[in-house]
């Protein structure tokens, strides 16, 4: 369904944000065809760069919903605008880096230019153009007592904002690595939605980053290109669209799904229950499951033939194993592929510690682990398919995020419940 446009809510240096008739819980993002630096001292139209800095927005909240990431994306209208939730901004910019360069440097004197922040760096700057948008420390925004849509933001909601932009930085930063690209440094913003909660708000597009193919300073497509230039011409223009362009093609080759797979095998139909619990966990993480039914002990060839079966298509695979009482499947398994082997029994009432202890005893030299729940079996398998697949890394890293905010959430309204 098009939206129909409403009246004008806010204007920025590239962008003007508008209403939407008939929904006031949504806002309509349009950005303009214009480029800025230095606080806006130097500004140039560059044609065309709106569809790109819309359809990089749209990549990258893209990348962060389907990680877990709460955001007020909605979706991409036209070429130049995308829907999103109607937020009142927290006028604070959050930085994350992981290279001290630039600004910092000016900021730190004694830091080397290239040092390496691990963990990252975080800083805080308070949107005031006029005083050109100075650092302020966690203390500061706290101690400011701001509010937003009606919202006193609290030192829970700073805490909560802080930890979330690491996370993003870091989800983004492990997709720019799959493609041999370093992300720097980055900024994002915050605002409060019509329910009250506080998410990722405003746009992320090139403007928001430092990117370094092959961790080369030299090879920059980012902003900072036009930042540098000693004369704005119209060549260097098109370099720097060109530039942005780039930016928005590379980041639509990180959007496809992984290429895994979790196989379930289970030595018994009766266990077909839990086999699919565990392939639905497996698929919240974006690991894509099958199960099979084959019994190690009755059917020692078949097995082997459905292990040979998903090794021989070269599609990364881990088998996860169902079997109780005495589990030969498993070992079998294990001591037939160089895959990984998780064993995950199913339960029982009447001999589950027997049947565990038979899943835990293997013999030498070989490596399944075992773990005693679907939701386990299934982290285990994405765990190893993070090492080589951004997108299952991207869900466990906003999985643990939003578990501590869900227990910071929790804390808070149970000290409330007893004041």
């Amino acid at each position: 369904m098009v939206l129909v446009r409403g009246e004008q809510l806010a204007e920025g240096k590239t962008k003007i944000i508008y209403a939407v008739k008939d929904d006031a819980n949504l806002c309509i993002v349009y950005s303009k065809d214009r480029i800025t630096a230095h606080n806006a001292a130097r500004a140039n139209e560059l044609e065309g760069k709106a569809q790109v800095s819309t359809r990089t927005a749209a990549s990258v909240f893209g990348l962060l919903t389907d990680a877990g990431i709460r955001n007020h994306f909605v979706r991409q209208e036209s070429e130049r605008e995308f829907v999103a939730e109607r937020c009142a901004m927290i006028p604070i910019e959050w930085v994350t880096r992981r290279i001290a360069t630039g600004s910092f440097l000016k900021r730190n004197y004694n830091v080397k230019e290239g040092f390496r922040f691990t963990p990252v760096k975080r800083e805080t700057f308070y949107k005031d153009d006029a005083n050109n948008d100075p650092e302020w420390s966690l203390q500061d925004v706290i101690s400011a007592e701001m509010v937003a849509g009606g919202v006193a933001i609290t030192a829970q909601h700073v805490d909560m904002m802080s930890r979330t932009s690491e996370c993003v930085f870091e989800i983004l930063e492990r997709a720019w690595a799959s493609i041999d690209c370093a992300l720097i440094d980055m900024k994002i913003e915050f605002g409060v939605n019509s329910k009250g909660e506080v998410i990722l708000a405003d746009i992320i597009d090139a403007d928001s980053w430092r990117l370094w193919p092959a961790g080369d300073r030299r090879l920059m497509k980012d902003k900072q290109v036009y930042r540098d230039m000693a004369e704005v011409t119209p060549e260097a223009l098109q370099q720097v669209k060109r530039n942005f362009e780039w930016i928005a093609d590379k980041l639509e080759l990180l959007l496809p799904a992984p290429k895994c797979r979790a196989v379930v095998i289970m030595g018994s139909p009766s266990d077909k229950a839990w086999a699919e619990k565990i392939a639905a966990c497996c698929q919240k993480f974006g690991v894509p499951a099958v199960c099979r039914v084959s019994s190690a002990h009755k059917s020692t060839e078949g097995t082997l033939a459905i292990v040979s079966h998903y090794e021989g298509d070269g599609v990364p695979t881990v088998f996860i194993a169902v079997a109780g009482r005495s589990n030969g499947l498993g070992p079998v398994i294990s001591g037939n592929t160089v895959y990984p082997v998780i064993n995950c029994p199913p339960p029982s009432e009447n001999w589950g510690a027997q049947d565990i202890w038979s899943s835990l005893r293997m013999p030498s030299g070989l490596g399944c682990s075992t773990t005693l729940n679907a939701d386990g079996a299934a982290a285990a398998a994405a765990q190893i398919f993070a090492l080589s697949d951004h997108r299952i890394w991207s869900k466990l890293r906003a999985r643990q995020l939003n578990t501590t905010l869900d227990l910071m959430v929790a804390d808070k309204n149970l000290v409330e419940s007893f004041s």
